[in-house]
């Protein structure tokens, strides 16, 4: 019996010799059913596809298939593959980061892609995120954005619910400044490593400036990596005479993920004017290119090193927060700095102010004013008094 086709996918070809003997490097093919076709981008990690290889596949299954976009249809007959097609192709464009809607959108149809409207329950939606483990629920969201497009065009006419997990639990973890301190000094002496030897190269320094730029501003990774330290086209810099960084570009529409201008403190303003005048042009720079958001790994391994368990480079935002909060700042100017919500400071952070409920814990176990005993008492007395009247007037009523 003939196995059934998996549809379009991502597979990493490993490094072979080609027909002219050459060695032709590993990289990432397209298969489906008989078709295999190459991306040309290079694997580097043979578990995870690059997100270029992601955004390719999602563009070949755009090109081999058009969705249909008929009006009124039912959620039995709309396949699910379209879409998420036509939240691609209408949507995905106009967001921040593409590339990472391609790659959701791959994972999606792995599992919905020979599914319909009608196919997604309560049921479904709980077994794909058990399958897809803590992603599962930001891969959901995409799926419910694409069906609400999809509705609000009018493709069709049924409401169709995404049904989402609960979120985890909020990250508590926050570091020290002497914790901040030895993974700077880890990523700074780190000398690299090769063939069992430490060489003269000096390979994470640019690690040990995203971590002080990040915790010093309280910005997301994203927005560190991609700064640069003069103006820069479709994307953010700093200003280094006024001392601000303006982590938006100019005209790039404002997020949910918002990214307001900071004033940088003048220890960090000193550092990144010394950078300026030894030739670099990016905050964080790798072979003198800045680097997009490839920071995760070289991070852990400077964590590694320094003994930090349990640190992510989101977990620097959650440290500037926290110092924040520490030291008495203004919740909304806090808020403001950070590019926060009031309301996700006061959630998750406010209990680290000083001032944290500090009045409620005097009050609770702070006496009356006697003044006030004297009022009470007598109120309570003449109370008392009219309540006596009355019952000997009732009883008299009643006798």
């Amino acid at each position: 019996m003939p196995q059934p086709h998996k549809g379009p996918r991502l597979w990493p070809q490993p490094a072979h010799k080609g027909k002219d003997g050459s060695r032709r490097a590993p990289v990432s093919v397209i298969r489906d059913g008989n078709v295999k076709r190459s991306t040309g981008i290079r694997v580097t990690n043979g578990r995870k596809a690059p997100k270029q290889a992601e955004q390719a596949l999602a563009d070949y299954i755009a090109q081999k298939h058009q969705p249909s976009r008929e009006r009124g249809s039912d959620a039995a007959s709309v396949p699910i593959a379209d879409v998420i097609n036509i939240y691609l192709e209408d949507c995905a464009p106009r967001q921040a980061r593409p590339q990472e809607v391609a790659q959701r959108a791959t994972a999606l149809l792995e599992f919905w892609g020979d599914k319909r409207l009608s196919d997604v329950s309560g049921r479904s939606c709980r077994a794909y995120a058990d399958m897809r483990g803590p992603v599962g629920r930001r891969e959901l969201e995409d799926l419910r954005a694409a069906i609400n497009h999809h509705r609000r065009e009018g493709f069709c006419r049924e409401v169709v619910d995404v049904v989402l997990p609960e979120r985890g639990p909020a990250r508590q973890r926050w570091l020290t400044r002497s914790e901040v301190a030895r993974a700077i000094r880890a990523a700074w002496r780190y000398r690299e490593i090769q063939k069992g030897h430490a060489t003269g190269r000096l390979s994470r320094r640019h690690i040990a400036r995203f971590i002080l730029v990040a915790v010093y501003t309280g910005s997301r990774a994203m927005t560190v990596c991609g700064a640069a330290l003069q103006p820069t086209p479709k994307t953010g810099w700093i200003d280094l005479d006024a001392g601000v960084f303006y982590r938006r570009a100019y005209g790039v529409r404002e997020t949910k993920k918002r990214r307001p201008p900071v004033r940088l403190p003048d220890r960090l303003l000193a550092h990144m004017r010394r950078w300026k005048r030894l030739g670099q042009a990016y905050v964080v720079e790798w072979n003198g290119k800045p680097v997009a958001t490839g920071v995760e790994k070289a991070f852990a391994r400077v964590c590694a090193d320094a003994g930090l368990g349990d640190v992510t480079p989101h977990t620097l935002r959650h440290t500037a927060a926290t110092w924040l909060m520490q030291r008495g700042t203004d919740a909304w100017e806090a808020s403001d700095y950070l590019g926060m919500t009031m309301e996700t400071l006061e959630r998750v952070y406010a209990h680290h102010h000083p001032d944290y409920q500090r009045q409620a814990a005097n009050n609770i176990v702070r006496k009356p004013r006697g003044q006030f005993v004297d009022r009470l008492s007598r109120n309570e007395q003449r109370q008392s008094e009219a309540n006596i009247t009355n019952v000997v007037g009732f009883s008299r009523q009643v006798i």
